[in-house]
């Protein structure tokens, strides 16, 4: 674990250890402001009446050790009182048996959470133990603030029995080791509590230090259990404070409580905490931001030590946005087979429009899906009738990556042979071949500059990846991008995933979706059906928008698409702040940004071509064409979208030689890679012919 200098900014309300996450994330600035206003030295009042109310609080406390344990005080709703801001009275004795017992004591610092599972309402606070006596504890306030309701699972406490029953004590069960009740407990659970704490150094503010009690929670399954002494967790998106995982950068030692809340156990935890910032299985748990590993050094389990038990409600919706280790097992495995095609069934299939059917596909090898990006598509292989040579072809990805599917949607086109194949062919339950998904049209969800997504026609798909990814990430993050969503059809008839995208558009206040028609029929109506008519335009943009600084996601027919561009450019809106893909054979033409140069050149010489899976050499002369067109004269079925360099489908590893471009590719061209559908071999008139490996 990293070290951390302890440096402590005069009458901040962070320590070192919480100050140097929020600096690692880029966030210091603005979560010491924050904390400056919310972080208080007392109880508000609101706080005050808050606390009243419950049957239970989750404190934090150090044993002599300076070891943290997470433990549970239970009382009848009024147990907590608080006579004034700086004080809250718990008239409650702790559970015999829990490690709070020995740990309260005049003086020793205490961390609070206080949190209502029925309404996710939670507070928190850090203090001293003031007074004991045979009624209870007083404990005072060093700070108070309240948290977020995220990851809270609903829950009903209904009590067994008398909280202040003395005579009860549970059956106290001392452990070295997860054993298989322990691992039954972990491997359900979808709430836990971790207590740390930050040692005070000389001359630091020991109320900014201390003990602090916090909640985590997920689905079922997001504590992964690695072997009988340890458990890995992973971190999700909170409120960028840090309390837990600052202290842990101080002093690494945690406790950790399981409650079973059917049966009433409790299990404790105590041992070491390591914070795991860089891996690949941070990447494929969905929603993890870090993950952290804890090693067991002790254990204690109390039978039914609770005088209650919870009836479940509902899950958080944060919870089920979040993946899980059984999830993330199979996206690694996924991830090793990026480059190799996959079977996948067609689960479900749905007409979205008169012309644009969506298909549903799932692994049909009991694998996990790959990860992927809003915005990218994915390379399919079909066999073709009364033929041996499989078709290939690339779709974007309507579906969003939280998805538990991959959605291709497909406009049947006349003269397209693979999307006349999938709509007239394919039904549920057969099974085509898929690559991974890839592609660079994607966008970030942590931007906070304004987005525009300009949509023609079929252009839609990756759009509405884009919009549901959007609302997801502002779930998870609090941070949503506001969105102007265009889109453009023929007809009402045509247009695809109208009520999906008005539900999406409901869904959230920052986003605001126009639809336009070229040719409404008489049954639609303006307002209801779509909000303009004619073509989509720059104009159509100029009336539509107001004033802002916005990133432009422009997807469409080609002339559309380049029309859209085109006149973007000619309002000085900077090339990098315009995303575009064009559908179609023709690829969009750019204008790059002043000191830009284009690095297309005229094909010449002569070449000897091989690709290496294939084991197939070809010779290459200018009249032979692209890289593309001659793997296709070899009788090979490459993968391509655009065959133009926009979209990046056509990407082959480059094994020897180099190429040039005779058409400048706006897509993005990785180090060691060619995009085949633009590229020719770095050949020269008059010199001897040069050799070109792919990985073909």
């Amino acid at each position: 674990m990293e070290q951390v200098q302890r440096q402590q900014t005069q009458a901040s309300p962070f320590h070192a250890g919480e100050q140097a996450l929020q600096e690692r994330l880029g966030v210091r600035e603005k979560v010491e402001r924050f904390g400056r206003k919310v972080i208080r030295d007392h109880l508000v009042e609101q706080h005050r009446a808050f606390y009243a109310k419950l049957p239970f609080l989750l404190l934090g406390s150090r044993d002599e050790t300076g070891q943290p344990w997470a433990s549970i005080l239970a009382g009848r709703p009024g147990f907590a009182q608080s006579p004034d801001p700086g004080r809250l009275r718990l008239d409650a004795a702790a559970i015999p048996g829990d490690p709070l017992e020995q740990a309260l004591r005049p003086g020793a610092q205490i961390g609070g959470l206080g949190i209502e599972f029925a309404t996710r309402r939670r507070n928190r606070f850090s203090a001293r133990v003031g007074a004991l006596d045979e009624g209870g504890i007083e404990l005072l306030i060093d700070q108070a603030f309240g948290n977020c309701p995220q990851y809270i699972q609903t829950r009903q406490p209904e009590f067994r029995r008398d909280p202040r029953d003395a005579s009860f004590r549970p059956a106290r069960e001392e452990l070295t080791r997860l054993d298989e009740d322990a691992h039954r407990l972990i491997a359900a659970a979808d709430t836990f509590f971790i207590a740390s704490a930050a040692p005070t150094a000389e001359g630091e503010d020991p109320a900014v230090h201390g003990v602090d009690v916090s909640h985590r929670g997920g689905k079922p399954g997001f504590v992964r259990i690695d072997d009988e002494g340890t458990l890995t967790v992973p971190d999700f998106a909170g409120n960028l404070q840090f309390n837990t995982l600052g202290n842990l950068m101080l002093d690494p030692r945690a406790g950790l409580l399981f409650a079973d809340f059917d049966s009433g156990d409790l299990l404790f935890l105590a041992g070491e905490v390591e914070i795991i910032f860089e891996s690949e299985e941070i990447a494929a748990f969905r929603g993890a931001e870090r993950l952290w590993r804890f090693r067991l050094s002790r254990a204690i389990r109390l039978r039914q030590g609770l005088p209650m038990t919870f009836r479940f409600g509902e899950y958080s919706p944060n919870s089920l946005i979040q993946g899980d280790w059984q999830e993330a097992t199979a996206r690694l495995e996924a991830e090793r087979q990026r480059n190799s095609y996959r079977p996948y069934r067609v689960a479900r299939i749905v007409q979205e429009s008169s012309l644009i059917r969506s298909f549903y596909l799932e692994p049909a090898d009991d694998g996990g899906l790959p990860g992927f990006e809003a915005g990218q598509f994915l390379p399919v292989k079909l066999d073709r009738p009364e033929s041996d040579a499989p078709l290939t072809r690339t779709y974007t990805l309507s579906s969003a990556p939280e998805d538990a599917f991959f959605r291709i949607s497909v406009k049947r086109e006349t003269r397209g042979e693979v999307s006349r194949l999938l709509h007239d062919r394919l039904k549920e339950g057969d099974v085509i071949e898929a690559l991974a998904p890839r592609g660079q049209f994607t966008i970030d969800a942590a931007e906070r500059r304004p987005v525009v997504m300009i949509a023609g026609g079929i252009g839609v798909t990756p759009m509405v990846s884009m919009l549901r990814h959007l609302l997801t990430e502002g779930l998870r993050t609090r941070h949503l991008r506001p969105v102007w969503f265009l889109y453009s059809a023929r007809t009402a008839a045509e247009r695809a995933f109208f009520e999906e995208l008005q539900q999406l558009a409901a869904a959230a206040p920052q986003v605001q979706a126009r639809f336009i028609l070229t040719a409404p029929s008489a049954s639609s109506e303006e307002g209801r059906d779509y909000h303009a008519v004619g073509r989509l335009t720059v104009e159509t943009l100029k009336a539509l928008l107001p004033f802002d600084d916005y990133d432009f996601y422009v997807c469409g027919p080609a002339a559309m698409t380049q029309e859209i561009y085109d006149g973007l450019r000619d309002l000085n809106i900077a090339d990098r702040r315009i995303h575009a893909e064009a559908f179609g054979p023709a690829g969009l033409t750019r204008r790059r940004d002043e000191g830009a140069s284009p690095i297309a050149v005229e094909a010449e010489g002569e070449a000897s071509v091989a690709f290496a899976e294939a084991e197939i050499t070809a010779d290459w002369t200018p009249e032979k064409g692209t890289l593309l067109e001659l793997a296709e004269d070899a009788g090979l079925s490459p993968v391509y979208g655009c065959r133009s360099g926009s979209c990046g489908s056509c990407a082959v590893t480059l094994l020897e030689g180099n190429v040039r471009y005779v058409q400048e590719p706006s897509f993005p061209v990785a180090a060691g890679e060619v995009l085949t559908c633009c590229a020719v071999p770095d050949a020269k008139e008059g010199e001897a012919p040069t050799t070109l490996r792919l990985a073909l």
